[in-house]
């Protein structure tokens, strides 16, 4: 058996860090003396405990840890875990990069005005436009959701809209002339470039983002207008990298179907509107079904469930304008994540409803 300072020297943790995750359950003592209250860990307990240093060094939240700890037998699970928290990395010094560019675009705006300007293709541009456009807020008291936030990268644009209740995000790749940069369109602006996109003639759209205004030109016809001026909210907090515990493909119009053709499982009353709940589960095969009030009540403690708003699941199978749809669900206080398997940059989520 090994001390706590032992463990310690031999993992690289500190004795207040192997503390900290024995209150968490991450890596808990083999033995604990009941009368001193001093741990002791087994030689096994070292490999387990450099997993945990490694991990934390490279800053994995705690319930990744925990799980990476578990299922430390199992190469695929955690290979899984550091494949998203190496994404969530990237993106985020990808992210800082993109603020720094907008904070030294911001200090030089007053003295040199900068502009940027994309070439998209125009069905592309139009395509990602239907897939968020249904996630617009349209809460007074919110103004700063009640347009699409244009993300403008060195290598495209991602759209993004959100109502807090759900969320929808798309990205156009594209050539890109200038700095990065955001900027919040009115969704009147939107519809009209959206009414633009589908001109027939011009295979491309034209952006260019100057100042506070869009303007976008199809076919030598233009559209264009002041943004919002409000900050849209980091969605990126919001997308998360979690490695989901089912991912099932489902044939949209069947899922349609059932959602739309039979009563929800519950109606709640929320802000003086009734909001029909839609449950999903899943079936002894594993696929997705959608349970109603019968089958939710006779359901096992421990099933799969997960409640959401029916009609933006409508929303969301509508919008994503395909014969299938990839559906990635935890459990009951997860959000519901709706993809195109063919499309990663497009994909909407949808916030639990708690039953």
């Amino acid at each position: 058996m090994r001390s706590i300072g032992e463990l310690a020297r031999a993992s690289g943790l500190t004795v207040s860090a192997l503390r900290f995750y024995d209150r968490s359950g991450v890596l808990v003592p083999a033995l604990v003396d009941p009368v001193t209250g001093y741990r002791w860990y087994a030689d096994d307990q070292v490999l387990p405990a450099r997993l945990v240093a490694g991990l934390r060094r490279v800053g994995m939240p705690l319930a990744e840890i925990a799980a990476a700890v578990r299922h430390r037998a199992e190469p695929a699970v955690v290979g899984r875990l550091l494949d998203a928290h190496l994404r969530r990395l990237e993106d985020g010094l990808t992210d800082a990069r993109r603020e720094l560019s907008r904070v030294r675009a911001l200090i030089d705006h007053e003295e040199h005005p900068m502009t940027t300007r994309l070439v998209l293709s125009r069905a592309d541009l139009a395509a990602a436009i239907d897939a968020v456009r249904f996630a617009v807020g349209t809460d007074p008291e919110l103004p700063v959701l009640s347009g699409v936030l244009f993300d403008v990268a060195t290598d495209g644009v991602r759209l993004v809209a959100t109502d807090r209740h759900r969320m929808a995000v798309a990205r156009v790749p594209g050539a890109v002339d200038g700095p990065a940069r955001r900027l919040l369109a009115p969704v009147a602006l939107v519809d009209a470039v959206r009414e633009l996109s589908g001109v027939d003639g011009g295979a491309d759209a034209h952006l260019r983002l100057d100042g506070d205004g869009l303007t976008v030109t199809v076919a030598g016809r233009e559209v264009g207008g002041a943004a919002l001026p409000d900050e849209f909210p980091d969605y990126q907090r919001l997308l998360g990298t979690r490695v989901p515990a089912y991912r099932i493909t489902v044939d949209v119009p069947a899922l349609r179907a059932q959602v739309a053709g039979r009563p929800p499982a519950r109606v709640l009353r929320h802000e003086g509107v009734d909001v029909p709940v839609t449950v999903l589960g899943l079936d002894d095969a594993g696929g997705l079904r959608v349970l109603d009030d019968a089958a939710l009540a006779d359901a096992a403690p421990d099933a799969v469930r997960l409640g959401v708003n029916g009609r933006y699941l409508l929303d969301a199978l509508d919008a994503g304008d395909r014969g299938q749809l990839l559906l990635e669900l935890d459990g009951p206080i997860a959000p519901l994540a709706v993809r195109r398997p063919d499309d990663a940059d497009a994909y909407s989520i949808l916030m639990p409803i708690r039953l």
